[in-house]
């Protein structure tokens, strides 16, 4: 079996890649397997915020191109970064073990607390509208890059502080530099962070996935996205959703664009119908 997994050239997007390969390789150690990477225009264009240059999918453009002229046979994503509207012709064909969904708060090397003096960098209004409630008047200004841009930023004396994803950091092996976890309750997170989501084309056998596939995220990752779909949520906008699954019952939380958050619990296997019960609650006010 020969496979091209197609990718962004960041080195925490090569790392999520090769998370897929491993689990292909697992499933097949015989398969033969090129990384493809390419920059995508949300990398290119980074002296703008997500919303002014035309939101999530900007991270996918290319990646999608690829796989539809047949460049590359499947490509991975942070789950988070993905726009919320599906392409039938590319399908999300699965989505990994969720690894630790929360956000952090990483302060400059050699730092214990907070500058009042520097803003703090942060990306997500959903991150800066949660933050702005812990800690009133703190001030938070966009920064753009990878990680590793970001923490080179900081360290430089630009901002205080980042809030940062857990996942990424501990995927590159960046752990050490997380000053504080963020609880989720504390600060909701984006639909399916700290989920992978592999991307096919439509109609392609899917055996090779086998090993890469965790039922709980994918039930998690599809209702959060149900949530966030549902009600126009996107990069201009604060919306969050985190679900968690206990045997058959699923407890989804929500946030709204004004920081509302809501609740609800039922069976598992209706995860979109309890999101989109969740979103009316949501347009109604209703607690």
């Amino acid at each position: 079996m020969k496979l091209r997994i197609g990718s962004r050239e960041s080195r925490l997007a090569v790392i999520q890649a090769e998370l897929l390969m491993g689990s292909i390789r697992a499933w097949d150690p015989a398969a033969e397997l090129e990384l493809v990477t390419m920059k995508t225009t949300g990398d290119i264009i980074l002296n703008r915020t997500l919303d002014q240059i035309g939101g999530k999918g900007l991270f996918v453009k290319e990646l999608d191109a690829a796989l539809l002229d047949g460049r590359v046979d499947v490509t991975v994503h942070s789950c988070k970064d993905l726009p919320m509207a599906e392409n039938p012709a590319l399908p999300l064909a699965g989505f990994s073990r969720r690894e630790d969904p929360r956000d952090v708060l990483v302060l400059p090397q050699g730092a214990v607390t907070l500058d009042s003096t520097k803003p703090v960098g942060c990306s997500s209004k959903r991150r800066a509208m949660q933050l702005q409630g812990l800690l009133p008047g703190i001030r938070v200004e966009s920064i753009r890059g990878n990680v590793q841009t970001r923490l080179k930023k900081l360290d430089s004396g630009e901002y205080s502080a980042l809030v940062l994803a857990a996942a990424g950091l501990k995927r590159l092996g960046l752990e050490g530099r997380i000053s504080r976890y963020f609880s989720v309750e504390e600060i909701l997170p984006a639909a399916g962070q700290g989920i992978l989501a592999a991307q096919t084309r439509a109609g392609m056998d899917l055996r090779f996935l086998e090993c890469f596939l965790d039922r709980d995220s994918g039930d998690c990752a599809r209702a959060e996205r149900a949530f966030v779909r549902a009600l126009d949520g996107g990069c201009s906008s604060p919306v969050a959703a985190y679900a968690t699954v206990d045997a058959d019952t699923m407890t989804l939380r929500g946030m709204d664009a004004l920081g509302r958050k809501y609740e609800i619990t039922g069976p598992r296997d209706r995860g979109e119908a309890l999101a989109d019960i969740l979103a009316r609650q949501t347009k109604e006010g209703e607690p």
